[in-house]
């Protein structure tokens, strides 16, 4: 596993997101996703190939995956993540960008639960496409999860209460750029023995916006699902008594490097 290291944006860096959350993101997004599905699903496109995961974190993925006996290389820009993972399972630290490329060509490359939109700015974005594009084999895959922008817009940001307890409270505040497509926030952690600020960064895209920059960068979009098991993408909220009356809000869409 390996740390990797991108310009930042306003203060906010591609590390901000695990600097804030390593030491709680196991307890607060366990369940964020279906593993098992995401498991059996990365596992199934990869065949007996390589896999680059993008924001390996602490491993919520990656292990499993290598437990499923899928040989997986993971990247993240956040130290403090990587040292957590290093506390569970077995890593081969190397010079970065060219242990990675040793380790491909990758059949799969993938980045789960919003974690390309992390990367806070349209050239961080097409960096990391553009670099994962030339990791893959020819007919290797890229699959991105993340969520889908409702079409009415979103608020310019508020305060809510993530959570509750005797000891804690935390509060999520956001402000919110339509224009940039940036959301900046912090979860205030507030607890009897101190405060804690947990600061992040997002830079989302709509599926049109990310499939216009993976072809941008030489890709083909072949599938897009709303979940991790392959259930059909709504794109908008369908018409008639036999179909869904809303649209999908996450999206998991695969696309693949062109063979020859």
């Amino acid at each position: 596993m390996s740390v990797i290291d991108l310009p930042g944006h306003d203060g906010y860096g591609a590390d901000t997101y695990g600097e804030s959350f390593a030491d709680v993101y196991d307890d607060w997004y366990a369940d964020v996703s279906d593993i098992d599905a995401t498991v059996a699903t990365i596992a199934r496109l990869a065949g007996d190939g390589p896999v680059l995961e993008l924001g390996v974190g602490t491993g919520r993925l990656a292990i499993p995956l290598a437990a499923a006996g899928v040989r997986v290389v993971g990247v993240d820009a956040s130290p403090s993540m990587l040292r957590l993972l290093a506390d569970m399972a077995h890593l081969a630290e190397g010079p970065g960008a060219e242990e990675i490329a040793a380790a491909g060509p990758y059949t799969v490359a993938f980045a789960a639960f919003n974690t390309f939109f992390n990367l806070a700015t349209p050239d961080d974005q097409r960096r990391c496409l553009e670099g994962v594009f030339d990791l893959l084999a020819p007919g290797g895959v890229l699959v991105i999860e993340g969520f889908v922008p409702p079409e009415d817009g979103m608020a310019d940001g508020g305060v809510s209460v993530r959570d509750i307890t005797s000891e804690a409270a935390v509060l999520t505040v956001s402000k919110h750029d339509p224009h940039a497509q940036v959301i900046r926030g912090h979860h205030i952690e507030m607890r009897t023995d101190g405060n804690r600020m947990r600061p992040w960064i997002v830079r989302y895209l709509t599926p049109e916006q990310l499939d216009a920059s993976a072809a941008a960068v030489g890709f083909v979009k072949i599938n897009r699902w709303a979940t991790w098991s392959g259930s059909p993408f709504n794109p908008s909220p369908p018409n008639g008594p036999d179909h869904p009356l809303t649209s999908s809000d996450v999206h998991v869409s695969v696309y693949q490097h062109p063979s020859g």
